[in-house]
């Protein structure tokens, strides 16, 4: 009972993941902050939905449609889609119209509603015909360069492609990896050191904005439905 909700990795330089979830027997979920902007599918009833999503920075309960089963994609930091920056969707996103259960359109361009294993197709198409973009500069300071400008001029431009401040983002990954390290049953102590926390008050009130859990919650796996795939491997 609950969500079912799987997450996998994807080899695409444009995705960072796409997951799959199903809901019975649940009414709410917390739904926690993220780095990334999506697409969302989902059907319910014979109806089918698509959603714009993007980052979050702060935590929020979200309905769940009874019997519903979603689609995700979540796509790379850096990314956009052309027709909308990505700062308007942060803490919100955009339901679009016009969706059947065969497909849905974006941009102008009509497109086929994918399966969890379609999710790379259709972003390949949408890299092609221009509806998704990257910022350089964000791929460049992922990968740990520093580009020849000021550190302000770096910081307004990674803010105006992603939504969310260098410092922003850093923190909602490290408290994402935090739980799922807790929710393995690392110790607190343990976390604290690994991802460089100053101490454990310090992660306690970064779960608490982030994730909307405690260390215990996330270990006992109490605290009621939530948004992160706990079970996803973390190399931190």
């Amino acid at each position: 009972m609950g969500l079912r909700l799987e997450t996998r990795a994807s080899d695409s330089p444009w995705v960072d993941s796409v997951w799959t979830c199903t809901s019975e027997q649940v009414a709410e979920m917390t739904s926690v902050a993220g780095v990334h902007w999506g697409l969302v599918f989902w059907e319910r009833e014979g109806r089918a939905y698509t959603s714009i999503t993007g980052p979050g920075t702060r935590t929020a309960t979200a309905p769940v449609p009874e019997g519903a089963t979603f689609v995700g994609i979540e796509f790379a930091l850096g990314t956009s889609l052309r027709a909308v920056p990505t700062p308007a969707l942060v803490d919100g996103g955009v339901e679009l119209p016009d969706v059947t259960r065969r497909n849905f359109r974006l941009d102008g361009v009509r497109l086929e509603t994918p399966g969890p294993d379609d999710a790379e197709a259709l972003v390949d198409r949408l890299v092609r015909s221009g509806v998704v973009v990257r910022c350089p500069l964000v791929t460049e300071v992922l990968r740990g360069h520093r580009p020849a400008i000021s550190a302000r001029t770096v910081e307004r431009r990674f803010r105006a492609a992603t939504g969310l401040t260098q410092g922003a983002a850093r923190q909602i990954e490290r408290a994402r990896k935090a739980s799922a390290l807790l929710a393995a049953g690392i110790p607190v102590t343990d976390v604290v050191s690994r991802l460089e926390y100053f101490d454990a008050p310090h992660l306690a009130r970064s779960l608490r904005r982030y994730v909307g859990r405690t260390a215990r919650q996330l270990r006992d796996g109490t605290g009621g439905a939530i948004g992160l795939d706990l079970a996803q491997p973390t190399t931190s």
